[in-house]
């Protein structure tokens, strides 16, 4: 990976605060410890090595003492720095950050945000194009310090075509749409500015997406919305939301940097990019929960995607969660099914039953059931990876295993609000549809997305082994 843009150092300085200064009605902080971490295009690339990419950064530093302990942090973190360019006389941006407990009580930036010089710039472009000749994807990160002067902008432009993927996160992604970039990931404020209105519209965020993709010149979009997960606009592909697992703001610094890094690497990787967005949504989820400039590891998220908050509960426990989050106004949502080899389709569906409440509740066959259901040869993931995979989806919040042929228990169990299915059913196709309405609930058929079923993977893979 490559990682072309802003870096800057980040540094945090924490302690004590149980007093005011005499000269004036500020508080006084003790401080105790100061750390320097790399951030902006430098935190990407520490995540991107954290996760297990080769990882190298270009930019632009100065040739002082912030310049060279940036680049010793980077180094410490696995990160190629030998196409940083050092340019006398230019100083170093540095945030700093005094904080009391895990308050911030002041941030006091330095440097400068001129564009680099021409010469500097030449000379920096030389060393992008000589970085990324046999990259796997590169990263553009532009937060307006000056480092992607015109220059660099143009020879990333020219040597578009040798490059497998491109993903670009700036604060005016407009500037970036002659690269014809494949994802980019504005936050709501900076997609608004992009296309010229006052705020997006968080009820029909689809209503965005031509325009969004058309002022972009990306193939596809991330819409990241901090607390509320981030919107994925993929071509002609339904829509698709993660929901995050809020923190704190304190504990958000570079949380954006974590997401694009971690979106990067499963893009590369050939995942689809609603996979790519959900890892990414964990690794984000991790470090929000951190103070200070964080970093997820590649062990983090294997974790964390491998069995993380949303894993199977019982029935008597989910009996008992479901009440709490009724007491407290919650729409319950309800589905069931095999999800035996977890696709496309399922996804969609999935994503799409979240947005019609607040809470989605997942039940799963068992592989007897599945036997019993699908007949010899199924299911071919055990429940116990089908539940893991599952509970890798930001939008599933509960998982419970069923061993019965249709979900007529559970659904008496936990009346949910609403219960739905994917589009190649109908509601009189299910058994499950009658028990609803007894205990009060609302069946709902969702869209069909043709051409995404478990079987028609299975025969696809039988076809080509």
């Amino acid at each position: 990976m490559v990682v072309v843009g802003d870096a800057l150092l980040d540094g945090w300085m924490t302690g004590r605060c149980d007093r005011l200064c005499r000269e004036a009605p500020a508080p006084v902080v003790d401080v105790v410890a100061e750390t320097f971490v790399p951030g902006g295009a430098g935190n990407t690339a520490v995540n991107l090595a954290a996760l297990g990419a080769r990882t190298s950064l270009v930019t632009a530093v100065g040739d002082d003492d912030a310049g060279e302990r940036l680049l010793d942090t980077l180094r410490a973190a696995g990160v190629d720095v030998r196409h940083v360019l050092r340019v006398p006389g230019r100083k170093t941006t540095t945030k700093r950050r005094i904080v009391a407990g895990d308050q911030v009580m002041l941030r006091f930036d330095d440097g400068e945000s001129r564009p680099l010089p021409d010469d500097d710039a030449a000379r920096l472009s030389d060393l992008a194009a000589f970085a990324i000749r046999e990259c796997d994807a590169v990263v553009v990160c532009d937060y307006g310090t000056g480092v992607l002067a015109e220059p660099v902008r143009r020879e990333l432009v020219r040597l578009r075509d040798r490059v497998p993927l491109v993903v670009v996160d700036a604060h005016e992604a407009g500037r970036w749409r002659e690269l014809r970039p494949d994802v980019v990931t504005p936050n709501a404020a900076e997609a608004a500015r992009l296309i010229d209105v006052p705020a997006l519209d968080r009820g029909d965020l689809d209503g965005h997406r031509a325009a969004l993709r058309g002022a972009s010149g990306a193939a596809a979009v991330v819409v990241t919305l901090d607390r509320d997960g981030a919107v994925l606009f993929d071509g002609d592909a339904p829509m698709h939301r993660t929901h995050a697992h809020p923190a704190p703001d304190n504990f958000t610094a570079g949380a954006g940097d974590t997401f694009v890094a971690a979106l990067t690497v499963a893009a590369a990787q050939g995942a689809p990019l609603a996979a790519a967005v959900e890892m990414a949504q964990a690794a984000a989820d991790i470090v929000v929960h951190r103070p200070g400039t964080a970093v997820c590891s590649r062990a983090e998220l294997v974790e964390r995607l491998d069995g993380g908050p949303s894993a199977a509960v019982s029935v008597d426990e989910l009996v008992r969660l479901v009440a709490e989050h009724r007491a407290a106004g919650r729409r319950i949502v309800f589905t069931n099914g095999c999800f035996d080899v977890l696709h496309r389709g399922h996804v969609a569906y999935l994503d799409q039953a979240k947005r019609l409440g607040d809470v989605l509740i997942v039940a799963v066959n068992s592989d007897r059931g599945v036997a019993r259901l699908k007949g010899p040869g199924r299911p071919v993931n055990p429940v116990a990876d089908r539940v893991a995979v599952l509970g890798g989806l930001s939008c599933v919040d509960y998982l419970v295993v069923f061993d019965e042929d249709t979900a007529v228990d559970l659904i008496r169990a936990v009346r949910p609000d609403l219960y739905v299915k994917g589009g190649d059913y109908s509601p009189d196709m299910l058994a499950e549809s009658e028990v609803v309405r007894e205990v009060g609930g609302e069946v709902r058929i969702l869209d069909y997305l043709a051409d995404h079923s478990t079987s028609a993977v299975i025969d696809r893979i039988r076809t080509t082994a």
